[in-house]
C-alpha cells in the first residue's frame, strides 16, 4: 500500500508505519512495533494540533513573522493530519467489526 503525500507535506511517523506494514506482512509482525508506531503517529498529530493553537496565538497577540496565510497554512495541517487519523481509526474499527462478526 502506497501512501501519497498531499501537498508536500511529509509524515516521518506514517511512513514509518507504512514501512513496518511491509515488513509484517511477510513475518507475522510484532506488537511492541505496532504500538509504538501507533503512539508516535497520534504524537505527531497532538504536536500538529498544539502548533497550530501556538501559531494561532502568535498571530492573535501580533507577534513578527506571522502573517494569516502562515495562521491558515498551520491549521490546514492539523486538520489534515486529525481527518487523516479519524479516518485510519475508522477503518482499524471497520476491520474489528467484520472480524468480530465472523464465525469460527
Amino acid at each position: 500500500m502506497n501512501i501519497p503525500n498531499i501537498g508536500g507535506i511529509q509524515n516521518k511517523a506514517l511512513e514509518q508505519f507504512q514501512n513496518q506494514a511491509g515488513k509484517a506482512v511477510g513475518k507475522g509482525g510484532n506488537d511492541d512495533d505496532f504500538a509504538q508506531t501507533l503512539m508516535d503517529v497520534l504524537k505527531e498529530v497532538n504536536d500538529s494540533q498544539h502548533n497550530a493553537r501556538q501559531v494561532g496565538n502568535d498571530f492573535m497577540t501580533g507577534q513578527q513573522g506571522i502573517d494569516i496565510h502562515d495562521l491558515k497554512i498551520a491549521m490546514e495541517r492539523a486538520s489534515i493530519a486529525m481527518n487523516l487519523t479519524m479516518q485510519v481509526r475508522n477503518k482499524l474499527l471497520e476491520a474489528y467489526q467484520e472480524i468480530s462478526r465472523m464465525q469460527v
